[in-house]
């Protein structure tokens, strides 16, 4: 069975008003890179980076991109396939434990 597991980050490059001293989404989304790397040699796993204040044409990305500035949600949002995973600062345990569900070893 093929697995693609696609992890997104939304994120800007102004910290989240209500995240000051987090690090900023770009960092995280490379920290993220990093972090997972680390645990897990699954080369399923693919990473993406949405800038909300610029995002892609994609309906998808546009619909949350919206969202977000319509719900005042806090980014970086970080997304494993369609799961929410973190809002904000993310925990790399809530993380694995989508990663697990999803079948990355």
């Amino acid at each position: 069975m093929e697995k693609n597991i696609k992890i997104t980050v939304y994120g800007a490059e102004q910290i989240c008003a209500s995240c000051v001293g987090a690090p900023g989404s770009k960092d995280t989304y490379e920290w993220l890179q990093a972090a997972i790397g680390r645990k897990y040699d699954d080369p399923s796993v693919e990473y993406e980076y949405i800038d909300i204040d610029h995002p892609p044409k994609e309906e998808k990305h546009q619909a949350f991109v919206e969202r977000i500035f319509e719900e005042d949600l806090f980014y970086p949002i970080v997304f494993v396939n369609e799961v929410m995973v973190a809002e904000g600062i993310p925990k790399l345990k809530t993380i694995y434990q989508e990663l697990e569900k999803q079948g990355v070893q």
